[in-house]
């Protein structure tokens, strides 16, 4: 993996990946949490079953043309989930995923009283995550929870033991420091994933540090989530309190806007040209 960090702001549909994509990002990351908290109203503690997340993988993929990756929790079980959760995920579109090292059931990477499973364990995942693809362009990303229960010298040797069995990438959770990324940037000889989540262990760090850390992609899981869940209540309470919508009105995305997001036109094309067939 080479060239300029990429950015990957979190989606959890189908919609929010086009309004993504129109805004400029060049990739995507499809949130765990977000599609388990918008989908069941509960939290992301392996709820959301890997054929629930893979279809919504494979509607956010058929919706964009720009590389999505996903959250695959801890690859929805043993060995062998992980290798029809590749599989699984492969055939949704999406250009890669990962898996953490967490035990079942997972907690936030940004809470305590998280336990891992053994390194060999996870060694052994990836491993499966990496024979079961396909597509060698499919990436395999390896997370570690470890820096929150065991300490950053955990998390690093954790991260080289998951490179030698074949991650693509390190996604080392719950950093508490811009020098603990930059620690870890030294040390760790493999593309690297940041996450920058709101209101947890770590500070937030601009794209521009994390591309003069050296690291290679940055996720924005929550952002646009948390941002839409204030809206949402927001335009509740304005429509209970004044009894119309007339104040929130240039707050919103037009009629035609959204028909433009959705390619309504190409539908009523269609329609018209499925009519003169029938017609003739």
């Amino acid at each position: 993996m080479g060239g300029d960090l990429v950015v990957l702001p979190g989606v959890w549909d189908a919609i929010t990946a086009r309004i993504a994509e129109g805004a400029g990002a060049q990739g995507l990351y499809l949130t765990g949490a977000g599609v388990t908290n918008s989908q069941l109203g509960t939290p992301d503690v392996a709820l959301l079953t890997l054929l629930e997340m893979a279809e919504q993988a494979r509607n956010v993929c058929d919706a964009v043309s720009i590389p999505v990756i996903a959250d695959a929790d801890t690859g929805y079980g043993g060995t062998w989930n992980v290798l029809r959760a590749v599989r699984e995920f492969e055939r949704a579109g999406l250009a890669g995923m990962h898996i953490e090292d967490q035990v079942i059931p997972k907690k936030c990477g940004h809470l305590d009283g998280k336990e891992l499973v053994s390194r060999e364990e996870m060694e052994s995942k990836v491993r499966a995550a990496v024979q079961a693809r396909t597509d060698d362009s499919f990436l395999v990303v390896a997370r570690t929870d470890a820096r929150g229960v065991s300490g950053l010298e955990e998390a690093v040797a954790r991260a080289k033991a998951y490179v030698m069995a074949g991650a693509d990438v390190i996604f080392p959770e719950g950093l508490e420091s811009k020098e603990e990324f930059a620690e870890f940037r030294s040390r760790v000889d493999a593309p690297l994933l940041a996450n920058m989540t709101e209101f947890g262990k770590t500070p937030l760090i601009t794209v521009d540090e994390f591309r003069s850390l050296g690291y290679n992609l940055v996720i924005f899981p929550m952002t646009a989530f948390r941002v839409m869940m204030k809206a949402v209540e927001d335009a509740v309470r304005v429509l209970l309190s004044e009894g119309t919508q007339q104040p929130l009105l240039e707050r919103m995305r037009t009629r035609q806007e959204l028909y433009d997001l959705i390619e309504y036109g190409k539908y009523e094309e269609l329609d018209k040209t499925l009519s003169r067939v029938e017609k003739d």
